[in-house]
């Protein structure tokens, strides 16, 4: 898949925007996966063109931060808090089940592209324990059990 031409245009202007500017690169990279929600090859592959950094150089400096992302978000965003206490209430657990009713893993996608799954240090819900979030709705006290009927609330 290729880039479009909106989408050079846009990086075009980013790249102007912080033309000699330490540290441009970063917040170019940035906007990017704003926009996009990833940085692609085609969206890379264009800012190396234009920005004369290579596109080894912007890899390295992506990879470094683990903030970047190379592949689409999900439709839906799946945080299962692993903080103190939703980890000792059972986070570890919701995960494990969330991975094995989506076959995927922490950081990847869904074949079909509709979740994406993460962990995070803490959702500062500690009293709630254990919770997850699914696109910032915050699911209380959850139990493997209901994680079916939860995932099922995104069927479209």
């Amino acid at each position: 898949m290729s880039i479009a031409a909106k989408d050079v245009s846009y990086i075009k202007e980013l790249v102007e925007q912080y033309p000699d500017e330490k540290g441009g690169t970063l917040k170019i990279m940035q906007a990017i996966q704003e926009r996009d929600g990833y940085l692609s090859v085609e969206a890379l592959d264009e800012l190396s063109r234009l920005s004369g950094v290579s596109v080894n150089e912007l890899y390295g400096v992506a990879t470094f931060y683990s903030f970047y992302k190379f592949s689409p978000p999900g439709q839906h965003t799946i945080q299962v808090c692993l903080g103190t206490a939703c980890h000792v209430r059972g986070g570890a657990r919701i995960l494990a089940e969330l991975e094995r009713l989506l076959g995927i893993k922490v950081g990847e996608v869904t074949k079909d592209g509709k979740f994406g799954l993460s962990r995070i240090a803490c959702l500062g819900c500690c009293a709630l324990e254990p919770v997850i979030a699914i696109d910032g709705k915050f699911y209380p006290r959850v139990s493997p059990r209901q994680l079916p009927a939860i995932l099922a609330e995104y069927e479209d």
